[in-house]
């Protein structure tokens, strides 16, 4: 039987990630993410700008930005960020339940939204509780693809297990802890490696480093 598509949970993320963020303060967009070098409100705009695009005019933007993929982002941040917070946010809803992106797998939308909506949270004191099965889907993906933040070349040579699921990946020395929090390394984000341990904690930390 074919797996059931991820569109389904990428539009209940987004819709659960607009809801925790309506009551955010003006100030408080302009927070530092957990996705070096963007805001708060900077990430809400790539992830708006991602629900938006769809593979005719993601590759219309790459060319009109030199095929640079860093300077493409940045635009499309721009764009989505000038009105203001609210104004982002209320794209997100609009958006929510739509089913274009660039050029790739669904899942990696269902990992972005996940990763992404931790990335805006966290600095902001918000939490949520991912569906299990949600997660271990975001890291089933990430730990077999090096698409665009090569989480399974950062992740090789190491096991990672999870403390609160039954599901780990890989071998080598080991690097434990909650799987939200390893979904996070394997994409980059060294400020959770304080939640991890093991032996191979190290190794992982010294690979933590584009983000996208």
């Amino acid at each position: 039987m074919p797996d059931a598509s991820p569109w389904p949970e990428i539009h209940r993320e987004r819709a659960a990630l607009a809801d925790d963020l309506a009551g955010v303060s003006d100030a408080a967009w302009s927070t530092p993410s957990l996705c070096r070098g963007w805001t708060v409100h900077e990430v809400l705009g790539h992830v708006v700008a991602t629900a938006k695009l769809t593979p005719v005019t993601f590759f219309g933007r790459l060319a009109g930005s030199g095929f640079r993929f860093g300077a493409m982002a940045a635009k499309n941040v721009a764009r989505e960020t000038a009105g203001g917070p609210a104004a982002t946010l209320a794209q997100l809803r609009a958006h929510a339940n739509a089913t274009t992106g660039p050029p790739g797998p669904a899942d990696s939308w269902l990992g972005e939204i996940v990763v992404h909506g931790t990335d805006i949270r966290r600095p902001l004191g918000l939490e949520r509780a991912f569906p299990t099965a949600t997660l271990v889907e975001v890291a089933e993906f990430y730990r077999r693809s090096n698409l665009l933040i090569g989480a399974k070349k950062r992740i090789a040579g190491l096991t990672l297990r999870a403390s609160d699921t039954d599901w780990s990946t890989g071998s080598g020395p080991e690097v434990r802890g909650p799987l939200l929090a390893l979904i996070l390394a394997m994409t980059g984000r060294g400020a959770v490696l304080e939640e991890l341990a093991g032996p191979g904690v190290d190794q992982l930390s010294a690979r933590c480093g584009a983000q996208a």
